[in-house]
């Protein structure tokens, strides 16, 4: 079907703007939505590939679940992966999720369980022989981050267990209780340091920690609710599951319900709203899940998510207040965004006194004014969000919000179409941009510069003491000694930051540059296409678009920003400072089975993840469901329906001797 040219730049500002999301989720536990904003952009964004699939990038967003490992931490590769859930907050959709599992079991005497879904950080952890080897969080889904030693001090896990299987490996979601996440922010505030937006980010943030020490002496909890590799131990269903975790006493959920008909299934998604405001964990939904695993691995899975399970989320908590005033914050690129300052309300456990009003089309569209009664919601504990009027409280006195004239430097208008009409700074010098830019360049996804937080860029700005990204590496202890709240150690290591930044990979000096589009796996990208930052600043549109993922609005973006005057400069100065320009040779990776889709099914002599890591390094791919496009299924002992399914379309079926010679005539052997 035809598609016109304005639809598929859409389509690139919503993967690129998700992508954006999951890094702040994920990976700097800074949301900037709610989950109700970010799941109607998710939504969108699946709607467009439903229709326009020749437009789907190799690493959209529904392709796979966001969070890349941080680097501090070592990595550990999921023996079975940890996948998200697709999530509703309809309930026919929940009634459609049901009778598609009936269709495709051809059957109607299914089990489920319903569980509440904690609003935590999850994790994943190994027992050996009874012994806690390791725990992970999920990462990407196939590698995360190892927090062994932040885990062990979590005081309602045991370190070793008696009785226990040769493997035994548990799903869980670490997270604060209301009480301990007050009781932290108060400690936070008494103390003079930044306090955390809701309880997710502090668990986040904890669990990121070096010092385990400092691990220990926040309030994290955890509950367990699912297995992963499991060897030794017959574990049949989830109702098996949860009794294991009871009988060694594990934590498990405080609550679960045991439904087979759908009415009995939305009975208790009822019973758990009702229920969760007295749980002392935050929870923001309800996970019904198939109860028999054979009947999961016959249903199997998508790139991202079960789909023998959904999540189905409350409607987010609203409240009413009035509108005092509205400010305008400036980000890096020079956009300004509207702030709604609000008589304080509680909502959602938390006093709200701003709101973001996201842009001055919105706010014609809602037609929101001064003196509003309006409606602020906050879905998970997240930065709150106005989200309408209520006209029958409108006071006669009433006004039109009105847009800025200065900044305070000039502003200029721009129609952004599917954004609808911003305001922009037209002064790079604007000390504001100029904050934002250092922290983005600072943050961890980017160049990773410890201690360059908020307080110590406003100072440095505000003071003149950095004008631009390349002042950062001109600071020294007599510049910093004269920051406000910073002592002597805390420079020190700001400045060994600085300079351990300098040798970082060169994507992610890349995306720290902060151009248009080019997000984590863009730069990535970029790195693997060009040898330097001097030949990518090089690059016409005609070799940019033969990048992955780089379309047209993408290739005239990057090139719109190196052919900038204050762009040239910033280079000469970062190269003059030494930074690392030149991009990471790769080890060569085999090519025998490129282009090649693998299913594995059965069990086999080694473990899943040693094939699938084979299958990769000779450049195949894995999924989890046999179609007509799958070249070959390797199929152990107890194959199921799998096996059946790939006899019945056709597709060659080995055993582990027939991939062992496919396999060497690859590796060389």
């Amino acid at each position: 079907m035809a598609t016109s040219a304005q639809e598929h730049p859409r389509y690139l500002r919503l993967v690129e703007e998700i992508r954006n999301h999951d890094v702040a989720y994920y990976v700097r536990a800074m949301p900037s939505i709610s989950d109700a904003a970010y799941d109607r952009l998710y939504r969108e964004l699946r709607d467009l590939e439903e229709k326009h699939p020749d437009w789907i990038v190799p690493d959209s967003p529904t392709r796979k679940v966001g969070g890349a490992p941080l680097l501090e931490f070592s990595q550990i590769r999921h023996r079975v992966p940890m996948q998200s859930l697709d999530n509703t907050y309809s309930r026919g959709e929940l009634a459609e999720f049901l009778d598609r599992i009936h269709r495709q079991l051809g059957r109607v005497d299914l089990d489920f369980v319903v569980e509440p879904k904690v609003d935590g950080v999850a994790v994943s952890l190994r027992y050996e022989k009874g012994v806690l080897v390791h725990g992970a969080t999920r990462g990407d889904g196939t590698t995360g981050d190892d927090i062994t030693v932040n885990l062990k001090t979590l005081r309602q896990l045991p370190l070793q267990l008696a009785d226990a299987p040769e493997v035994l490996e548990l799903r869980g979601e670490v997270y604060m209780t209301h009480a301990g996440f007050a009781r932290l922010n108060s400690e936070r505030e008494k103390t003079g340091q930044m306090l955390f937006a809701n309880a997710r980010n502090a668990t986040a943030g904890t669990l990121k920690l070096l010092d385990s020490r400092e691990v220990a002496r926040r309030p994290l909890s955890i509950v367990l609710y699912g297995a992963g590799e499991v060897v030794g131990l017959p574990l049949k269903s989830q109702q098996d599951v949860l009794a294991y975790l009871k009988a060694k006493e594990f934590p498990g959920p405080e609550w679960h319900a045991c439904c087979r008909s759908a009415e009995e299934i939305q009975g208790a998604v009822d019973e758990l709203d009702r229920l969760r405001v007295g749980f002392s964990y935050p929870t923001d939904g309800a996970v019904v899940k198939l109860d028999r695993f054979s009947w999961r691995e016959e249903l199997g899975s998508t790139a991202k998510a079960p789909r023998w399970a959904i999540a189905y989320k409350y409607a987010p908590e609203q409240a009413e207040t009035v509108l005092q005033a509205v400010t305008f914050q400036v980000g890096r690129t020079g956009v300004i965004t509207p702030v709604a300052e609000l008589e304080p309300v509680q909502l959602s456990g938390t006093k709200v006194s701003r709101a973001t009003l996201h842009n001055f089309q919105e706010i014609k569209r809602k037609d929101i004014r001064l003196g509003d009664w309006v409606r602020v919601e906050k879905a998970g504990e997240i930065i709150p969000a106005v989200v309408g009027v209520n006209l029958r409280k409108r006071p006669a006195q009433a006004v039109e919000i009105e847009a800025p004239e200065v900044c305070p430097c000039p502003l200029q208008s721009r129609d952004l179409g599917w954004e609808g009409v911003f305001y922009k700074c037209s002064n790079p010098s604007c000390p504001e941009q100029i904050q934002r830019r250092l922290l983005h360049f600072a943050h961890r996804g980017a160049m990773d510069i410890d201690g360059l937080g908020d307080a110590v860029v406003e100072q440095l700005v505000v003071r003149g003491l950095v004008q631009e990204i390349d002042g950062i590496y001109r600071l020294d202890e007599t510049t910093l000694a004269g920051l406000e709240r910073l002592g002597e150690k805390s420079a020190r290591n700001l400045l060994e930051g600085i300079a351990a930044s300098k040798n970082r990979p060169l994507w992610r000096l890349i995306f720290g540059l902060g151009i248009t589009h080019v997000g984590t796996g863009l730069a990535r990208q970029l790195e693997k296409s060009f040898p330097s930052l001097e030949a990518l600043a090089q690059a016409d549109l005609e070799r940019l678009q033969h990048v992955p993922e780089v379309g047209e609005v993408v290739a005239r973006s990057i090139v719109a920003y190196f052919a900038l005057p204050e762009t040239d400069r910033l280079l000469k100065a970062l190269r003059a400072q030494g930074l690392n320009f030149t991009a990471e040779k790769l080890a060569p990776v085999g090519t025998t089975l490129q282009g090649k889709s693998f299913v594995i099914t059965g069990r086999l002599s080694k473990s899943r993840a040693e094939f699938e890591n084979r299958i990769r390094g000779l450049g195949g791919e894995i999924s989890s469901s046999v179609g007509k496009k799958t070249s070959y299924v390797l199929a152990g002992e107890e194959a199921g329906s799998k096996l059946d399914k790939a006899r019945s379309l056709g597709v060659a079926v080995l055993t582990e001797e027939d991939f062992e010679k496919l396999a060497q005539a690859g590796d060389g052997g």
